[in-house]
């Protein structure tokens, strides 16, 4: 069977560990096949690209193509409208959702000015929120060249998922992980997406042998969110839901991109209604302004 996956370092390591729990729990070989993608290749930063699909619409051509069999995505990176022509066959155990700083020192003990590098809105609003007094700086990369850019003395510290850090051995870096209290994740961070063709119901059913039905719930709501607050509002999102078998509780927050308002709210409900819940909490955030702080401009 072909895994197709994006070339950088980190793609291969995640596509290779679900290749391989596929393999513990099959006994089905997988091969990995090496695909660049818009987003590997262009220069732009990814909030003028729009953000999602960049990475994903060439794995998606190779999957059409007959070319690959599945694929596997950050789950972050998949746009929130499904392709009816896909299926997320699998939402295997989520990892670590906290964003991570890699740097000399904490968040708190930076000098007033210090250069933080990140290639996300929502980081840099919640960051500015923490701080406004550090210099926030758009970079883009793969973890390695945004790492590099702290060890060479460019930047005072870069933030990334921790998930990833820790997937590509990283982790020893991490001189902070920052709480869901303070950096509110990206919704689905930490979770990964075994994606095929919705016309191939016999993958369909080998795939959901990864299927974790907590992260799919807690995922669901997330993206819930993130898609009916994208309809009014381009400022930074975050959200974060976890179900412990019984209750899936929720909490979102809409941050304009000084990082001076912000909308939070949480809700809980049961896992079988994630997107119910989602999309009522994001109706309630629009109730209480959330919309209103996307046309604020950062300064």
């Amino acid at each position: 069977m072909k895994l197709g996956t994006r070339r950088s370092l980190m793609a291969t390591t995640q596509s290779q560990m679900i290749a391989d729990l596929y393999t513990a729990k099959t006994g089905r070989e997988i091969e990995l096949v090496g695909i660049t993608t818009f987003g590997d290749v262009t220069k732009a930063q990814l909030s003028q690209l729009g953000g999602t699909g960049v990475f994903v619409s060439a794995l998606r051509d190779k999957l059409v193509e007959g070319e690959i069999d599945f694929a596997v995505h950050s789950l972050k990176d998949l746009p929130t409208k499904q392709d009816p022509r896909f299926t997320l066959a699998a939402l295997p155990e989520r990892h670590d959702v906290r964003d991570a700083l890699v740097g000399r020192t904490k968040f708190a003990d930076l000098a007033p000015g210090a250069k933080v590098g990140t290639g996300s809105p929502r980081r840099i609003a919640m960051l500015r929120a923490l701080r406004q007094d550090l210099d926030y700086v758009p970079i883009r990369g793969n973890a390695d060249t945004r790492i590099g850019k702290v060890t060479s003395g460019e930047l005072d510290a870069v933030v990334l998922a921790a998930a990833g850090l820790t997937r590509i051995g990283r982790q020893g870096e991490i001189s902070q992980i920052f709480e869901v209290e303070e950096l509110l994740p990206a919704p689905g961070q930490g979770a990964l997406a075994v994606e095929c063709l919705s016309t191939r119901s016999d993958l369909v059913d080998f795939l959901s042998v990864l299927d974790d039905p907590r992260t799919r719930s807690a995922v669901t709501a997330e993206r819930a969110v993130l898609s009916a607050l994208e309809a009014g509002c381009s400022a930074p999102v975050g959200a974060f839901a976890l179900d412990d078998g019984h209750t899936l509780n929720l909490t979102a927050v809409v941050v304009s991109l000084d990082g001076r308002e912000a909308v939070r709210k949480s809700a809980a409900g049961s896992p079988s209604e994630a997107m119910e819940l989602g999309r009522d909490l994001a109706a309630a955030m629009i109730a209480d302004g959330a919309d209103r702080l996307m046309g604020e401009q950062s300064h």
